[in-house]
């Protein structure tokens, strides 16, 4: 490996020590109503967005605040020696897309049936520091 890109590779490395990230994948909610929870975290403070998916009603936001609290756990793996309260950490990205799709058929009058779409989706949180010096 060449100079240059060994040193790519440890700025790379760097800038993605202050990133953690989480997934949930086939969660059995359809991703319209997942997205609703999630825009409310969206580039908040880590706290705030603990505060607020504790004290919302939503099913879906059980589910992320578990993620959340997973994200931040992979955050604190990758920084063993950082503390928690001064990395200032906050919600970079949190996306949520479309998984498997169960079908059923539910009769309907005169011998039709009507499919039913029982939807799931997949949930991807990105954590993030917003100072990066770190000593």
């Amino acid at each position: 490996m060449g100079v240059r890109k060994r040193e790519r590779a440890e700025q790379i490395k760097e800038a993605k020590k202050s990133l953690a990230f989480a997934k949930l994948n086939n969660c059995p909610t359809s991703p319209r109503k997942m997205r609703l929870v999630a825009d409310l975290v969206r580039g908040e403070k880590v706290e705030k967005a603990l505060a607020i998916l504790k004290f919302n009603q939503k099913e879906a936001s059980r589910r992320l605040e578990k993620l959340l609290v997973s994200a931040i756990a992979n955050w604190q793996a990758k920084n063993e020696d950082a503390n928690l309260e001064e990395a200032d950490l906050f919600v970079q990205e949190i996306r949520v897309d479309g998984g498997t799709m169960l079908k059923r058929l539910r009769p309907a009058p005169q011998g039709r049936a009507h499919r039913i779409r029982k939807r799931s989706n997949h949930v991807t949180l990105v954590v993030g520091a917003k100072n990066n010096t770190q000593s």
